[in-house]
């Protein structure tokens, strides 16, 4: 739903170093398998980012806040890696195809950056040595010695693996197991990475499962879309090799997103006709397995049940310019922005004719209650996963593995051009979609109850 009531929010994408404000898109490859299996070497697809004879391909980076670097003119960012210069070819070598870092001198940063991906790299370090992986130019998949009694209180004895600078109790800050090998042997990465969703294997240990990697550098928002792979040096000697990567297409991404955790959850939309539903039904069709709103026509399709506490799993594909919307705790008639709990927007945000809408009428936003984080969708014409999850008066929306909202509506106050929302209190009804005209599509939907 649109109103005009106008004012910009955008959310910055790093890329190349620069901060921009425009979605990107995942590049092609094939699927993967579940979380819960590991193998023991990149398939095909892979490309190798260390040549096992120079540094082709890297530079140097400490760590440095990606926001500041990117608000940088091109001038001064070109200044800053050419100072970071001399401290990579003093600490880092190549040695009989093995890269090797004395512990000390600026982090190994790829020139290329990443978003949706699976690394592989193999790594040996010395005793007391403390180093990581940086994964959006963000910390890090931790590197240490799982013996040094000096670090237990900080985690050590768990071992490697763990997303270390998570907030502390959080699902993967601390490894599931102990992985690590003796010092001497070579350790063995696996890094499957969609959206913020991180899983981490360990010498084909499962060590991290689909955790939330938090954006270190501002708590409040979504890890990066994009940004480059670091290794960090940090006081001991550590040799690394086999360093391939994989990008992961948007496909890919969706299936890996739905299949895990996905216990309890039980379709909604059967894929052929629209049994189960009701509302607008004469003004949705079902085409290819998916539910489409017709082009011109509108209203709210809805479940014929009612639902209290859910999580809604599912995959929506925008035209350009394409406008539609979840409608939670819908009462059957009216408009489900306002006598529902509310409306959860779902736009094609980065269009042109958007640019000046309200912050709370922007992809994943409670319209004119709540913004949600910009820059997450995929190119239009993609399909997306969205994971929304409804308890009490909060909601939690999951785009393409980031958490781009969650919110409290009990809190709000301050509405959208000051029209109240008298639904924002009901604590049942039904789940749908609120089309407004455009051929928004939307597939494998399901819902899991929680009340």
């Amino acid at each position: 739903m649109l109103l005009r009531h106008h004012a910009r929010c955008l959310t910055g994408i790093i890329t190349a170093g620069i901060l921009t404000v425009t979605a990107t898109s995942a590049t092609s490859s094939g699927f993967v398998v579940a979380a819960e299996t590991a193998t023991s070497s990149p398939a095909a697809g892979h490309r190798s980012l260390f040549n096992g004879t120079d540094l082709q391909g890297w530079r140097g980076m400490g760590t440095e806040n990606p926001y500041k670097l990117a608000a940088k003119t091109a001038e001064e960012r070109a200044a800053f890696f050419a100072k970071n210069q001399p401290g990579i070819e003093e600490h880092w070598k190549v040695v009989d195809g093995v890269l090797v870092n004395d512990g000390q001198g600026p982090y190994l940063t790829t020139i290329d950056d990443f978003g949706d991906i699976e690394l592989w790299v193999d790594y040996k370090t010395v005793p007391k040595a403390d180093s990581g992986i940086y994964l959006r130019a963000t910390p890090q998949v931790q590197i240490w010695d799982s013996t040094e009694t000096a670090k237990f209180k900080i985690g050590a004895d768990k071992g490697s693996g763990g997303l270390w600078n998570n907030s502390p109790n959080t699902p993967g800050k601390d490894p599931l197991v102990l992985a690590d090998k003796p010092f001497g042997e070579w350790n063995r990465f696996r890094i499957m990475q969609v959206g913020a969703r991180t899983t981490v294997w360990l010498n084909d240990k499962l060590v991290v499962d689909n955790a939330i990697m938090e954006n270190y550098w501002d708590r409040k928002k979504p890890l990066l879309r994009r940004g480059p792979v670091q290794l960090q040096t940090h006081g001991g000697e550590i040799s690394w090799k086999d360093i391939n990567v994989r990008e992961i297409a948007a496909d890919e991404a969706n299936a890996w997103l739905r299949d895990h955790a996905n216990d309890g959850f039980e379709p909604i939309f059967n894929g052929s006709d629209l049994t189960g539903w009701s509302g607008a039904v004469e003004n949705y069709e079902v085409v290819d397995g998916a539910i489409r709103c017709k082009p011109g026509k509108g209203g709210t399709l809805h479940t014929e049940k009612e639902y209290g506490d859910f999580v809604a799993r599912l995959e929506f594909r925008l035209p350009p310019g394409g406008n539609n919307g979840l409608a939670i705790r819908y009462p059957g008639t009216g408009d489900t922005a306002y006598v529902g709990m509310c409306e959860l927007q779902v736009l094609d945000s980065e269009h042109p004719k958007y640019a000046k809408l309200d912050a709370r009428q922007y992809h994943g936003s409670v319209y004119g209650m709540a913004a949600a984080e910009r820059g997450y969708l995929r190119s239009t014409g993609e399909w997306n996963f969205q994971e929304v999850t409804v308890r009490g008066s909060t909601i939690r929306v999951e785009l393409n593995g980031s958490v781009i909202l969650d919110t409290d509506v009990a809190t709000v106050k301050d509405f959208m051009g000051g029209k109240p929302h008298p639904g924002m209190n009901r604590t049942h009804g039904f789940f749908g979609f609120a089309g407004h005209g455009d051929p928004v599509e939307f597939r494998n939907v399901s819902l899991k109850r929680l009340d």
